[in-house]
């Protein structure tokens, strides 16, 4: 496989992507905005990068540009970053090592062969990682960008930057786990749930075919008021979904609403499977993590809360 152009340097192939070159940061000058100085507290540091879509040759051009502020486990860091398209796990492709530095400048491009046809349903990782002295690699943090929601079109390069995630290694639970954000705006009597991944489900057959979305119920005094559902995303027990949903609640309502999410497995011409649910919501409904999160929602008004839930079956 060789790029159709490029610059004069080699590129290594693998699984229908390979790496090419470096390019010009000059092209890739920001507008005077805060990015580079406006972290939030926590913060384990920020990645840029690009993306660009070839509909002819069928390429996702990927051009990682920077991080900067890593957070590593001593003194000295020397980052190197591996590049995903799940949903593939298998194979990665994988920028030079920066020594010694909190904030490397990589400057490399990077292309994924993927059809036109499945490039909605792919969603790119980046995995920060550090290299020790023993040579050992210690993963900083991550960044899940699903490409849904892009618009990826001839001649529209995104120039994109986020801040840098934890990776959940806490092993799935039985029946999978799911992440998202919940957010309470009390001044528009507004609740906003942000569906943003599930990791660990147990399909009942893994195909291209199966397709997996989330169902989000609102209910009061165990009514049902409203539902919406994300995307149908395929063949992966792994979804990446990012998509949020608005619900209009007063706020005197909080004492005894709930949201319901349930995680759902359609097959073409057979019946929906129910893969798991989890209840949020006050002590009326919910205890442990799931009463904790619909509090910490309401403490904290209009900011977004992020927290895993296990999946259950029953009702």
């Amino acid at each position: 496989m060789t790029p159709q152009s490029g610059p004069r340097s080699s590129f290594h192939s693998l699984a229908g992507a390979y790496v090419v070159g470096t390019i010009n940061p000059d092209l890739y000058k920001f507008p005077e905005d805060k990015s580079e100085t406006d972290f939030p507290a926590g913060s384990i540091g920020r990645l840029w990068f690009s993306i660009e879509y070839e509909q002819e040759s069928e390429r996702l051009l990927v051009s990682l540009i920077k991080v900067r502020k890593l957070q590593p486990p001593a003194d000295s860091c020397s980052p190197f970053v591996k590049i995903y398209l799940l949903p593939d796990e298998r194979s990665y492709l994988q920028s030079k090592t920066k020594r010694k530095t909190l904030n490397p400048q990589f400057d490399e491009n990077f292309v994924f062969q993927v059809s036109s046809k499945m490039l909605l349903q792919r969603t790119l990782k980046f995995l920060v990682y550090h290299v020790d002295k023993q040579k050992k690699h210690h993963l900083l943090g991550q960044v899940i960008f699903p490409l849904k929601n892009e618009a990826l079109t001839e001649d529209n390069k995104l120039v994109i930057w986020r801040d840098l995630e934890k990776e959940n290694l806490e092993p799935p639970s039985e029946h999978g786990d799911i992440q998202f954000s919940l957010s309470y705006n009390d001044y528009l009597g507004r609740l906003t749930v942000v569906v943003l991944r599930a990791r660990g489900l147990k399909l009942q057959e893994e195909s291209p075919a199966v397709g997996v979305y989330v169902k989000v119920s609102l209910m009061n005094h165990n009514k049902f008021i409203k539902s919406k559902k994300t995307a149908v995303l395929l063949g992966t027990p792994n979804p990446v979904y990012n998509e949020t949903f608005s619900f209009k609640a007063d706020q005197t309502e909080l004492d005894t609403a709930s949201l319901s999410l349930s995680v759902l497995q359609s097959n073409k011409g057979e019946k929906t499977l129910l893969l798991g649910r989890v209840v949020v919501g006050p002590f009326m409904y919910t205890r442990g993590r799931e009463l904790e999160h619909w509090n910490e929602m309401i403490s904290k008004p209009k900011e977004l809360v992020k927290r895993w839930h296990a999946l259950c079956h029953s009702t």
